[in-house]
């Protein structure tokens, strides 16, 4: 695209904020084409001869502030691969990799992304995570809700509860909960121009003024759920100083106890990127604060307690029960190296998940309550009619030494491409059971889904929405 195409008024914003000669640079980076990137899923993936796999399949590079991204070229499409249905990966934007990279969240930790879909920094932050700890990943809208929970569960992610509620809704029930928030706020899109012409046609000044009212709203439901000491990271993928840098500056003389630790842009005419704003926040910690927040630890450790007195958790109910005596009784035969361990099963209607928990909270169906749950943790499967089904979540979620039963197919063969879309298969006559069907990759394989060996066939349980179409 040329400049020509870019908004009068957005020219003579970049002039007034970068000066006319770097303004000129930055204006002419429209002649260029846009970037690509992927970040590598360090959950599944944990050799280097996978990653080696991966790289030169792709012809990837390094993205230099984040060790798991990486560029590729737009000719290899990743995204049309099977390693990309089986969760390797996740298509991103390079810019917008920064922001959980300056975020730094740990092992352990109770966090919240709360503007998460489609899910790019949900799953960078889950892999961070490493699965120990609580991530809810929230989205307001209904249908970018339901990707964000297909991005998670895509990516293996087991311990994500995914919500579809507004700011306030999660604030009323999370007071000064989370070690760390990520906001990736809602904003007028100006690093989307050169990625998506429409997003040219929508803006305007009058956009940047309406965006930057909704994020001043929405931040101030985010500093509500930080706690004292935690973190918030604060980004959006505009260049103008109102929804950046001048709404850093309102949190900062509108709440004292908040303080500016890092601060950080990705320029397109600068980097290898399409631009990211990125301002990471700490919540000061006051003494009185730091009692307060000790009796709050106290109570979730009693929850935690409470929790671990059953494997039902907090629920009672003797459907519970047995749905997960089901499971685990299923499980011993066909996924024995599945640990449960961590987290409170729940029951909604058939399907069972097994809802995840920190140090500092247990989340039950109660906390719960009044919001919807696209997906309230690892969706383990459905009791039906007094039997176990296993869920395509548990397949993603499991590894190599869980499986008891395994269907490892190449990546270019016709069988692989017959199961993507919904084919049965043909399999030795010995196979019997529940089988998980995974990819060859390096020398390990990654799950694709489940099929049903019986008589010589594998009946395909690949979900019909996600089943290639011919």
């Amino acid at each position: 695209m040329s400049d020509r195409s870019l908004p009068a008024n957005f020219k003579e914003q970049i002039i007034q904020m970068l000066g006319q000669e770097e303004g000129n640079a930055f204006l002419n980076s429209y002649e260029q084409p846009r970037t690509y990137g992927l970040r590598i899923n360090s959950l599944k993936l944990t050799t280097n001869a996978t990653i080696d796999e991966l790289i030169q399949t792709f012809r990837l590079t390094p993205v230099p502030w984040c060790s798991t991204g990486y560029y590729y070229e737009k000719d290899t499409r990743p995204g049309k691969h099977p390693y990309h249905m089986a969760g390797l990966y996740y298509i991103q934007e390079p810019s917008a990799m920064s922001a959980v990279e300056l975020l730094d969240p740990q092992p352990g930790e109770t966090i919240l992304d709360l503007a998460a879909a489609p899910g790019g920094k949900t799953t960078q932050i889950a892999a961070k995570m490493n699965g120990q700890g609580l991530l809810i990943s929230n989205e307001i809208h209904p249908q970018r809700a339901k990707i964000l929970a297909e991005n998670v569960e895509r990516m293996g992610i087991r311990g994500t509860i995914v919500t579809q509620a507004a700011p306030p809704e999660l604030s009323a029930r999370f007071p000064r909960t989370f070690d760390r928030i990520m906001l990736d706020a809602p904003c007028s899109g100006e690093g989307m121009f050169r990625k998506d012409p429409s997003a040219i046609e929508e803006w305007s000044p009058a956009s940047v003024a309406l965006c930057a009212n909704r994020q001043w709203d929405i931040l101030q439901d985010a500093i509500a759920m930080l706690k004292p000491g935690g973190t918030l990271a604060y980004s959006t993928c505009t260049f103008n100083r109102t929804e950046n840098e001048e709404m850093i500056a309102r949190v900062l003389n509108e709440y004292p106890e908040m303080r500016l630790k890092a601060e950080k842009r990705v320029w397109p005419h600068l980097q290898q990127g399409e631009g990211h704003y990125v301002a990471v926040l700490e919540r000061e910690q006051q003494a009185e604060e730091q009692a307060a927040l000790g009796g709050r630890t106290n109570e979730a450790k009693a929850n935690k307690k409470r929790g671990k007195s059953s494997r039902a958790g907090r629920e009672s109910g003797k459907e519970l029960l047995n749905a997960w005596e089901a499971f685990t009784t299923w499980a011993k035969l066909d996924l024995p190296g599945f640990q449960a361990d961590e987290g409170v099963p729940v029951l909604f209607g058939e399907a069972l998940y097994l809802l995840p928990r920190s140090k500092e909270l247990t989340v039950d169906r109660e906390l719960l309550s009044g919001i919807k749950v696209p997906r309230a943790g690892l969706h383990l499967g459905d009791y039906r009619k007094n039997r176990f089904v296993p869920a395509h979540a548990l397949a993603m979620a499991a590894e190599a030494k869980d499986k008891a039963r395994v269907a490892a197919l190449q990546a270019d063969s016709s069988e692989l491409a017959a199961y993507l879309h919904g084919e049965t298969l043909n399999v030795s006559a010995e196979l019997r059971g529940w089988v998980i069907v995974t990819v060859k990759c390096g020398s390990s394989s990654y799950p694709l889904g489940w099929g049903k060996a019986s008589g010589g066939q594998l009946k395909n349980h690949l979900p019909k929405g996600l089943r290639l179409m011919h």
